[in-house]
């Protein structure tokens, strides 16, 4: 479809959006609360714009059109790494799709979950319903139970679908070391962790040679990626809060790092997501896009210049607009001739997408002018006066070559394809040849970043003619329309430094004994969180890629949020007087399959179903509760902590088909699992197909209510959907 000038004129304010949106959908935003029945899905401008733009064929415009106004379905994918994948979806496909055939919301029959086509090993799933109708109807509130236990525990993510591609087209390996520079909320995050440790079997985790760091520039959002990767806890995982164009060099023993493998999400203006940000439809204004396309180059810029010859990087957004697209695409690949866009169009073969934009018109103004075929037009259109003023800069356009640049390999997914959102993805690698340094410009260091600096927004505006570390000069941003990254206060760095345990320490000896740590534990790369070095409560364990990073960089320069994953903790309060010193580290549940190949078998009980019955029943079973074997060898043993090893096997028609390591703390003359309640409770639903936990008990008035806290319980009261607009929890 050639392109067609016009000229409309836009009454919508511009509202914050996309990736880092915190007001679109919302119900005092314009959003609406189940199905958008309040919103109102009309913009003239939109519609306007998006037809002269051609993204659509005219033949499916309707159909394209009328699905922006259906609800998006839900949408979740099994955890591919964990041994519990193929066991958890034979669970949905036996027991919840069956149940769920012929069940009506609102007079109309919802159709069972099904598989999405496209997504590997039948992991991803859909389901045609809103998260209102989940938790108002019976029978999926049942459903929706399963999905937030599983979610909790890190067995099932929810996650928008077409969020789910670029981590798959990334095609990230157990030795990558990989970066996702605009991470939160966390859920491609946790994809590209599965990827690294795909190795994992039933019982232990491998802990990978690569690493990844997940790095967002706002802090609260930062820290909200630590509580989501703790579901999927690894060794190899770090968490900065820096600004993403300006990202520093990681120092090595064997110089500057640079990437595998590079995730670029990065902040949009979300056009893509109106099927669940209803306020998008009221919003929407053509210079979201104009002045987001800046920062989105600097990041795609400073990212290129991390990526390690050989590698390969993907770009992506929720926005339909080429200016955010195939232009930043564009602009980038004539700054770095040695990269190419990736032909990807075997992989996903079920996957529904369509070509890349070949040619656009940027629109220049709120009235919607996209007549200018060149910038030079545009500048010669204007006043004299004004021409120092406009925000509009030369990589709006397309290049003069631009069909050299094979922007139809990029990915455009459209919601009447497959029933999804919208959404962008570029897949680019870098040649072994290396690129043309640009021309000499003063240089923003990106080591720069100070303690005292905080992350800057990587949406604050830069000077013109100013450059980012080597990266070439990239256009300065329009500051009228605020880009969904906002720059907000300067936080103060105020995180505890990372000190390795030194060899022959008093607490590292002692846990090592407590917990009969074999000698191949890789105990050097054992770090605390405070400055002297003392292991005053937990002990975190990472390897040695992460290990060399730790070591070599200043953490305040990273802003290191989190890294590793927790191992050991001491067992402090109403023991001390029991223990006398002795006995006071134990296990901890998220690092037991890291630490668990070192572990002495001495340390290890076999135990059976009606054992971890008995422990999913009770906060505190005594030692007599059990069946003999049990009872005698729990009341043997010393207090502290320990390993149970319950073996595949059925019992009065469930069935546990792999083995399970959970850790306990045997007391004087009790023993407790401990597992935090909403761990307990999807073990449960999972093994019996009911909750037998004393949480259950107690809300169902079928024990007594209990005050009891698992002192590892840390876990959120709701599934957070992961998905590319999703706002930051209040």
């Amino acid at each position: 479809m050639a392109w067609r000038p016009i000229r409309i004129r836009s009454l919508f304010q511009v509202a914050l959006m996309g990736k880092r949106g915190r007001k679109a959908g919302g119900k005092q935003n314009g959003g609406g609360g189940s199905w958008g029945e309040n919103a109102k899905m009309e913009n003239e401008a939109f519609e306007n714009y998006y037809k002269a733009a051609g993204i659509i064929p005219e033949s499916e415009w309707d159909e394209f059109w009328a699905s922006l106004k259906v609800i998006l379905p839900t949408t979740f994918r099994v955890t591919g790494s964990r041994a519990t994948a193929q066991e958890l979806n034979s669970i949905i496909k036996e027991q919840y799709v069956p149940s769920l055939k012929g069940v009506e919301f609102e007079g109309q029959v919802v159709e069972p979950p099904r598989q999405l086509p496209w997504y590997p090993d039948g992991l991803g799933w859909q389901l045609d319903v809103s998260k209102s109708a989940l938790r108002k109807t019976p029978e999926l509130k049942r459903f929706h139970n399963f999905l937030v236990y599983e979610t909790e525990v890190g067995n099932i993510s929810r996650q928008e679908a077409v969020s789910m591609i670029p981590p798959l087209l990334l095609d990230v390996q157990p030795q990558h070391t990989v970066i996702d520079m605009c991470a939160a909320p966390g859920s491609k995050t946790a994809q590209l962790l599965e990827a690294l440790h795909a190795n994992d079997t039933a019982l232990e985790a491998s802990i990978p040679s690569g690493l990844l760091i997940a790095n967002d520039a706002d802090n609260k959002r930062a820290h909200m990626l630590v509580h989501q990767s703790s579901r999927l806890p690894s060794p190899v995982l770090m968490v900065t809060n820096l600004d993403a164009s300006i990202y520093p060099r990681i120092q090595t023993p064997s110089g500057k790092m640079l990437f595998d493998r590079i995730l670029c999400d990065v902040p949009c203006s979300g056009d893509g997501t109106m099927r669940k940000n209803f306020g998008i439809w009221k919003s929407w204004t053509v210079m979201n896009g104009n002045g987001l396309h800046a920062l989105q180059l600097r990041i795609l810029i400073r990212a290129m210049n991390l990526l390690k010859p050989g590698g390969r990087l993907v770009y992506s957004t929720c926005s339909m607009n080429p200016v955010e697209n195939e232009a930043v695409i564009a602009a980038a690949l004539k700054k770095f001739p040695s990269f190419e866009l990736v032909d990807v169009s075997s992989s996903l073969p079920e996957l529904k997408r369509r070509p890349g934009l070949p040619t656009w018109r940027p629109a220049v103004n709120r009235e919607m002018d996209t007549s200018f075929s060149s910038h030079a037009d545009f500048i010669e259109s204007l006043p004299g006066d004004k021409r120092s003023e406009t925000k509009m800069q030369a990589t709006h356009w397309p290049p003069a070559d631009v069909e050299q640049l094979n922007l139809e390999r990029c990915l455009r997914i459209y919601p009447h394809l497959q029933n999804t959102g919208a959404f962008f993805v570029a897949v680019l690698h870098r040649r072994s040849r290396p690129d043309a340094q640009p021309s000499s410009a003063p240089k923003r260091s990106a080591d720069a970043v100070t303690e005292s600096g905080s992350a800057e927004s990587s949406s604050k505006k830069q000077k013109v003619g100013e450059t980012v570390d080597e990266d070439p000069r990239v256009p300065a941003q329009a500051d009228e329309d605020e880009p969904a990254e906002k720059s907000g206060k300067v936080s103060t760095f105020k995180e505890l430094p990372y000190v390795f345990l030194a060899e022959g320490s008093k607490h590292l000896e002692q846990a090592i004994v407590d917990l009969q740590i074999k000698p191949s534990f890789p105990s050097a790369n054992l770090f605390v969180r405070n400055p002297d070095g003392e292991a005053l409560r937990q002990i975190y364990l990472c390897n040695d890629a992460v290990r060399q990073v730790l070591a070599h960089n200043d953490f305040a320069r990273l802003r290191l949020i989190n890294a590793g994953v927790r191992v050991f903790s001491r067992q402090e309060s109403g023991v001390k007087a029991e223990l006398h010193g002795r006995n006071r580290f134990r296990f901890l549940t998220e690092g037991v399959p890291s630490v668990l190949p070192h572990v002495d078998e001495s340390r290890i009980i076999t135990a059976n179903l009606d054992t971890l019955r008995v422990f999913m029943q009770l906060y505190y079973p005594v030692c007599g509760e059990f069946s003999s074997p049990m009872k005698e060898t729990l009341t043997s043993l010393e207090t502290g902590s320990y390993l149970i090893r319950v073996n595949p096997g059925e019992q009065a028609g469930m069935s546990l088909k792999h083995a399970l390591v959970l850790p306990i703390w045997k007391s004087t003359a009790s023993a407790a699992l401990m597992l935090d309640k909403k761990a307990k409770s999807a073990l449960s639903l999972r093994l019996w197909g009911e909750d037998i936990t004393p949480v259950a008990s107690s809300k169902t008035g079928k024990g007594p209510a209990t005050t009891a806290q698992e002192d590892e319980a840390e876990v959120a009261d709701e599934v957070n959907d992961d998905e590319p607009s999703e706002p930051v929890p209040q």
